[in-house]
């Protein structure tokens, strides 16, 4: 590389590195916690002197990210100690997804290969990591779990516990949506903001819907606004377009469309 390209690359990158912040750091944290949380699924045969090795690794990446984002280094340890609840928690949606999947073999093979398991933990890793004030890191560790799953959780969304995420792939829950516990969600699922025209003006207001206790959303079912509400045990079936609430219990169903057939003769 010769001076004048090296001065183009250099001036090209002037006011870029305002952050110390690393998306490999988040999500090297992400692996480490994730094999401390289920270490004897992730490193089966491994010896369980890993696990202090594992915490070392994931206390250097969160004061990395912590310093970064101007936070406390400290506070590893309070995220520590919310690691109980979250595992109980993911436990809860582990066995929600493997009773709700006759295809499941086991809780295990749930936790190890499921896409929706997958997306639930880092959306429960990095809501914790947003309520602890770092959201950069938060963000990044969702959007790391959306480019592998094609799941979109917003960090800032509320999600109860026994949460059955199915197939996956296409679901967006927005920030302000929230969740009861007990729900079911197919793939290509959205909860949504029913408009985004005023931009920023709308931060900080309840945007998305809210899912309460026991509803099953199906395939490419689309929920919008934040004032929409889908009330406890609801069934919502494929590709409704919903904007205003749902009363309790109520079955939600598109009528089929037209579909002719005819012989190629």
């Amino acid at each position: 590389m010769n001076e004048t390209s090296l001065g183009i690359a250099l001036a090209l990158n002037e006011g870029t590195g305002k952050t110390k912040l690393s998306r490999d750091g988040v999500v090297e944290f992400f692996r480490a916690i994730r094999e401390i949380l289920f270490f004897d699924a992730y490193a089966r045969g491994e010896k369980k002197e890993r696990i202090p090795i594992l915490l070392r690794e994931a206390e250097t990446e969160f004061k990395r990210f912590a310093s970064g984002e101007g936070g406390n280094q400290s506070s590893f340890d309070s995220f520590i100690e919310c690691l109980p609840e979250i595992k109980r928690l993911l436990i809860s949606d582990a066995e929600a997804i493997y009773e709700g999947d006759p295809a499941a073999l086991s809780v295990d093979e749930v936790i190890l290969s499921y896409p929706g398991f997958f997306a639930i933990m880092a959306y429960r890793l990095a809501h914790a990591l947003l309520l602890m004030g770092y959201p950069f890191a938060a963000r990044v560790l969702s959007e790391y779990a959306h480019s592998r799953t094609g799941i979109d959780i917003n960090p800032g969304a509320e999600i109860g516990s026994s949460f059955f995420i199915d197939h996956g792939t296409g679901i967006v829950i927005g920030e302000t949506a929230k969740i009861g516990s007990h729900v079911k969600i197919y793939q290509g699922v959205t909860l949504g903001a029913l408009s985004l025209r005023d931009g920023r003006k709308l931060e900080g207001k309840k945007r998305h819907p809210t899912v309460l206790d026991g509803v099953t959303i199906y395939s490419g079912a689309s929920i919008f606004g934040g004032e929409t509400v889908i009330g406890e045990g609801a069934t919502i079936g494929s590709n409704a377009y919903i904007v205003s609430s749902i009363p309790p219990h109520a079955v939600v169903r598109v009528k089929p469309f037209d579909m002719e057939i005819r012989s190629k003769d």
